[in-house]
């Protein structure tokens, strides 16, 4: 029991860093995707050029209407630029855990291997898959063959060692396909509650104008109006974003872990068929 508390201690140490690590990672991609968003903004964005008076209140073109909407801005640029960030990466992280087999394909050929009994084909078909249902089912099978020598153990107990190596293996790998998936939720909700108050502090400046200038001022209500759904756009398409991207990885997830679950079934009853 100390053994398995010191194991389970050392554990827990082991992955504070790496937690650590991927939290300042992630922290840098935010904080650079938004100080690149206030840089395009001020510098691209706000250029003269963009405008027809030196005040900048009359935009010629795109980019002085979008400087037009205001600090919030940036800000839904930022969350925009982060959002295809996190996209990219876990595109690449997911694309890798599918591996190059198809999961049926791949459970197909292993087991065909294992009803024949040749476990070295079966490793093999593992390291062609090159995916987490690959990983998975490799230690699965490393299991498996070392239950096949074992004579302290009756089939049952067998089977659910088998199963427990199975479960572990999928617990190590389930969190790595499930990553930064908060962060495209969370940007789904944050975006759209960007763009409403950047739309509230567009009206704000409207009616503002308004009841200062003593008679509508056509010029400043326009301005607010503009900024208004400016940002009520930019909230809405990167909230759309968002929610498509999550919904796509989570249909592949899903299907990964189908896979999974299949391979670990068909592991523990190609045992329990042959070895009885």
């Amino acid at each position: 029991m100390a053994d398995v508390k010191t194991a389970a201690a050392k554990s827990s140490q082991a992955g504070t860093p790496k937690n650590s690590s991927n939290f300042m990672i992630n922290l840098i991609i935010v904080v650079a995707c938004i100080t690149l968003a206030e840089l395009v903004f001020h510098f691209l964005f706000g250029q003269a050029s963009n405008f027809s008076d030196a005040e900048k209140h009359k935009p010629s073109n795109f980019m002085g209407t979008m400087y037009s909407g205001g600090w919030v801005v940036p800000i839904l640029m930022g969350t925009t630029l982060t959002l295809i960030s996190f996209v990219v990466e876990r595109a690449m992280t997911v694309v890798k855990a599918k591996g190059k087999i198809a999961g049926g394909e791949f459970v197909r050929k292993v087991q065909y291997h294992l009803a024949n009994k040749n476990l070295d084909a079966a490793l093999a078909e593992c390291d062609k898959q090159a995916g987490s249902v690959g990983n998975v089912m490799r230690a699965g099978l490393v299991k498996y063959r070392e239950m096949t020598t074992n004579h302290d153990m009756d089939t049952d107990q067998k089977v659910l060692s088998i199963q427990k190596e199975i479960e572990e293996a999928t617990a190590l790998e389930l969190p790595m396909l499930e990553k930064n998936l908060v962060f495209l939720s969370t940007i789904a909700s944050v975006a759209t509650l960007l763009g409403l108050f950047g739309t509230v502090l567009g009206m704000i400046r409207s009616f503002s104008a308004m009841a200062t200038a003593g008679a509508p001022d056509a010029a400043a209500l326009a301005s607010g109006i503009s900024e208004a759904l400016i940002n009520t756009a930019l909230g809405i398409g990167t909230s759309f974003l968002a929610i498509v991207c999550y919904n796509f990885f989570t249909t592949l997830i899903d299907g990964v872990t189908y896979s999974i679950d299949e391979s670990g079934f068909t592991l523990t009853q190609s045992f329990a068929t042959n070895y009885k």
